[in-house]
């Protein structure tokens, strides 16, 4: 079971990382987690920053070390990481590297009720979000490319990414080739439930089952 963190943002995970390598104020770490292309898998917004950098601080993960005037900007407080932010931050790691944890993307949310929608149009919308996968796949291979010189260890993230969206396009054109031959078991009665608007007795038979259980 995910450990209950005093801050459990995820973004303060980036942003602990962040500090390591030297203090700075929230507009640096915002700048650095961008340039480094954080923001692909960690939303990245002001209000929210402030907030977890401050709650940081409140819990002794990070400690104001000064601050900075430059021109005519207002002055800006800098943080520094203590060595209990150091601790939170390996902690944190090893709990999300070793455990696994169920998560409930919206793809998942919808696969539980595509019976909502027609086999017809559920494909025609599969082959839509292939097409997007497909893009996106050939977009991560290039820029995987293009980054051939950069250790692989600072690339392993969007390896892994790029990883997820080969596995789910692969599962994708799978689940369209089944519905396409008519080898997907139980499709004649999701047909059959789009075409007369009334659940067949096998199907109502299962839902029962199931709310028994």
């Amino acid at each position: 079971m995910a450990k209950r963190r005093k801050v459990g943002n995820l973004l303060a995970l980036a942003v602990l990382s962040t500090v390591t390598a030297r203090p700075m104020h929230p507009y640096e770490m915002a700048s650095l987690m961008r340039a480094r292309g954080k923001d692909r898998d960690i939303d990245i917004k002001w209000g929210t920053l402030y907030t977890v950098v401050r709650n940081l601080e409140k819990h002794g993960f990070l400690a104001v070390e000064g601050s900075v005037r430059e021109g005519a900007r207002p002055e800006r407080t800098v943080y520094r990481i203590t060595d209990a932010g150091r601790e939170e931050l390996a902690d944190w790691v090893r709990e999300l590297v070793a455990v696994p944890e169920r998560e409930s993307p919206r793809f998942v949310a919808a696969l539980s009720v595509l019976g909502a929608l027609g086999p017809d149009e559920a494909s025609e919308l599969m082959r839509r979000r292939l097409g997007t996968l497909e893009r996106e796949i050939a977009e991560q291979d290039a820029a995987l490319a293009d980054a051939a010189d950069v250790p692989r260890v600072f690339l392993i993230e969007s390896e892994y990414e790029l990883a997820m969206r080969r596995a789910e396009a692969a599962w994708v054109r799978a689940l369209l080739a089944d519905i396409a031959a008519g080898t997907l078991q139980g499709l004649d009665l999701w047909r059959a439930f789009h075409e007369t608007g009334e659940i067949p007795p096998e199907m109502a038979e299962l839902a029962e089952r199931g709310a028994e259980e």
